[in-house]
């Protein structure tokens, strides 16, 4: 399964969709070949959509890593939204939880980069907290 990345603009910035995986391969280097795009093309306000993306290795969460530290660099800004469970758990292991900003949802990822806006971000804390629960009542 590969990825398909299409992406367009909502309230002057670009929303980019991925669907499929994005891991080591050729997946990785297309969503770095999107991302140069975007940055060369002065696209420095971009949210990701993540609700189609079925699977994300640690190869992929270090593309998000590259793509945050390289829209930062050149004045610009990402929001995620839309991360699976997986995803979620996959980045408190790597204890990466606080350096993205997460959303559940694309109209609160847009409003994230507005500052004057009410923006509800993805309770990083509340998901472990619910995660933990959850095992708990499983294992009792």
């Amino acid at each position: 399964m590969s990825l398909e990345i299409t992406s367009r603009d909502a309230e002057g910035m670009r929303i980019v969709d991925l669907n499929g995986q994005l891991i080591i391969g050729q997946e990785d280097l297309d969503f770095r070949a999107e991302l140069d795009r975007l940055v060369t093309g002065g696209k420095l306000r971009v949210a990701l959509n993540c609700n189609n993306l079925r699977k994300l290795d640690t190869t992929g969460l270090g593309t998000l890593l590259f793509a945050l530290a390289k829209l930062r660099k050149a004045g610009g800004k990402l929001a995620i939204f839309g991360l699976r469970t997986t995803h979620i758990e996959l980045l408190t292991q790597a204890r990466l939880e606080t350096v993205f900003e997460v959303f559940d949802a694309e109209q609160d990822a847009i409003d994230s980069f507005f500052p004057d806006r009410d923006v509800n971000r993805f309770d990083i804390l509340e998901f472990v907290e619910r995660e933990n629960l959850k095992r708990a009542k499983s294992l009792s």
